[in-house]
């Protein structure tokens, strides 16, 4: 057999835009290019697909590239490079893609949108489909899975940026009726702590629902766990996934921001203790939630389950399921199954062998009938 051709695809119209740039480098330089012909594809801020010429250096350096597309066509499986020719636009075939990386996080990405395409292009793809994305993306839905499934969640709130733009004081007055403070705003589809506040007051809680409403029309208003340890396991696996050695970060601020994830270097940089300083049955119970969390919204290939445990009553929350997680070689996923006994290379190896095994069990269901 020849090398599989696998696209990955990074940076996209999202907040976390340059996290995804950070994480496709790390992909590109680690997969196995004896078994793998890596093709990158980059989406910049507009939406923009590009394609050749090394599309990661081109969205680093904020300049144009060559215009790309992946057409929904499985009869035409591959990627395609656009071309004006005599005031006509042209596409030609520029890579066959026998698997897709997506490595997307946030917004037309992680949330079921290009999913929904590569479904369409009839693409095997890493990761979860088009419900998990969208279901581990919306924190609301996420939610309201959670709780159907009686998996433990803060009470929260959902509230739309329409209603709080055209009736603050309404908004503001069931809020404090039904919670007290510290509570925490956030959007509802976004990743990376982007657009999340922690409130104290009245004050707090109206810049915080300005805040996360630049970012979406659905806004979470959360009760704030007492001294919260922010705990996180990986999921890897289909129909049968397995856990990994729970992990704990110590931020560097209040609470896991942006900045404490991303900005703050040195003796300031946030702290991943992995494993997580928990006692055996607290371990356990984290995993097999992580799992449990993971197959309520039928996701697929990976995942980062996150947990808020309270530090007074010792109670244990789900938080979110990240369905594309941070994939440097620091980040927590990769990190996490390494303590586990999975390097990089072979994680890697193991989500595209998961890809192909999902798609195969999808092909094999019917699409027409006849009486």
């Amino acid at each position: 057999m020849g090398k599989i051709n696998v696209g990955v695809i990074f940076g996209g119209r999202s907040g976390e835009h340059e996290v995804s740039l950070a994480s496709a480098q790390s992909v590109i330089d680690a997969i196995d290019k004896s078994k793998y012909n890596v093709v990158p594809i980059g989406i910049d801020k507009n939406g923009q697909w590009i394609a050749g010429n090394d599309p990661l250096k081109t969205l680093l350096a904020g300049v144009s590239g060559s215009p790309a597309t992946l057409l929904a066509d499985p009869t035409h499986r591959g990627l395609m490079q656009l071309e004006t020719h005599e005031q006509a636009l042209m596409a030609i075939r520029l890579a066959d893609l026998d698997v897709i990386f997506p490595v997307l996080h946030g917004t037309y990405g992680e949330d079921g949108t290009v999913q929904g395409l590569l479904e369409l292009a009839g693409i095997p793809y890493v990761g979860a489909g088009v419900l998990g994305s969208a279901l581990g993306l919306d924190k609301a839905a996420f939610k309201d899975v959670m709780k159907a499934h009686g998996l433990p969640i803060v009470d929260y709130l959902v509230i739309k940026r329409k209603r709080w733009q055209a009736d603050p004081e309404a908004v503001l007055n069931e809020i404090e009726a039904k919670f007290e403070y510290p509570l925490f705003t956030k959007p509802a589809n976004l990743g990376s702590s982007v657009g999340i506040s922690k409130c104290r007051d009245r004050a707090g809680l109206i810049a915080g629902l300005d805040e996360a409403a630049r970012y979406d029309r659905k806004l979470i208003v959360e009760v704030a766990v007492p001294h919260a340890r922010e705990i996180e396991v990986s999921v890897l696996g289909n129909d049968d996934p397995i856990a990994s050695v729970p992990g704990e970060v110590i931020p560097s601020r209040e609470f896991y921001s942006y900045e404490a994830k991303y900005l703050d270097e040195g003796e300031n940089a946030s702290k991943l203790l992995i494993p997580a300083p928990l006692e055996p049955e607290m371990a356990e119970h984290v995993r097999a939630l992580a799992v449990q969390a993971y197959l309520a919204i039928d996701c697929a290939g990976m995942a980062r389950v996150d947990f808020l445990l309270d530090g007074e009553s010792g109670r244990l929350y789900i938080s979110e399921v990240n369905t594309i997680p941070g994939f440097t070689r620091i980040s927590m996923y990769p990190k996490l199954w390494a303590a586990t006994g999975i390097g990089y290379s072979e994680l890697i190896d193991r989500l595209i062998a998961l890809a192909i095994e999902r798609f195969e069990d999808k092909n094999s269901s019917k699409t027409s009938f006849t009486v």
